[in-house]
């Protein structure tokens, strides 16, 4: 009976563990857990101190961020408060959606040291954009152009990126990216987060998106320019 009660106890706080991992934002790895309490400890007051990780703005594609150590008690009702170990990080509220997945590590590069944030979220090509949104008009390959051509490419050029619609088949579009989308490490970012979840808010007939870049060369073997 101890030993089927000992069973059951391990399994309850196994699982707890799990879901606690699950509910946690933040993946840290310990290089750069460990770097982080090292500029912490040199603080007086370190054990009451959290690492405040906000998003500051927008850098290309991706977020660009502020980290600051303040007082725990001092975070706001509303922020989110994760522990690490002995190191705890303060997410306000408005970003921890866009921080959820996001790891925290330790570059391994000598050219570059420092602390990189590996984030799966980017920010949409609609943030970027300004005026009015268009009035869409005829069919869904059409809007979908439409879309491509006055909203998404405006906001991409900002980083000498293009988009191309090559086709659109049964709520599917397959997008060629140019410019300096081509080969770019967040080309997938820009595509999911912002070309995808544009096209669909626009045009709710659009399911997916498919990438059909060749991202080593430039060019695509697969399609050529739809013709209409």
């Amino acid at each position: 009976m101890m030993v089927h009660f000992i069973e059951e106890r391990l399994r309850s706080t196994i699982q707890a563990m799990n879901e606690a991992m699950n509910d946690l934002t933040l993946q840290v790895d310990e290089r750069a857990k460990a770097k982080l309490l090292e500029v912490r400890d040199r603080e007086p007051d370190a054990e009451e101190l959290g690492l405040v990780l906000r998003i500051s703005g927008i850098d290309g594609t991706q977020f660009s961020y502020e980290m600051a150590f303040m007082r725990i008690e001092d975070a706001g009702p509303a922020d989110f408060v994760e522990t690490h170990g002995e190191l705890s990080f303060i997410i306000p509220k408005g970003d921890a959606d866009n921080l959820r997945g996001s790891k925290i590590t330790l570059s391994r590069d000598l050219l570059n040291p420092g602390l990189t944030i590996e984030n799966p979220n980017g920010p949409s090509p609609r943030i970027f954009g300004d005026g009015e949104e268009p009035e869409l008009k005829g069919d869904v390959a059409e809007r979908a152009v439409q879309v491509m051509n006055e909203v998404i490419n405006p906001a991409i050029a900002s980083h000498g990126g293009s988009g191309e619609i090559v086709a659109v088949e049964d709520g599917t579009v397959y997008v060629r990216l140019g410019g300096g989308c081509v080969g770019c490490g967040m080309a997938t970012v820009t595509l999911s987060q912002g070309i995808e979840s544009t096209l669909h808010e626009m045009v709710p007939e659009i399911e997916k998106v498919v990438d059909v870049t060749d991202h080593a060369s430039g060019t695509n073997p697969y399609y050529e320019q739809a013709k209409k």
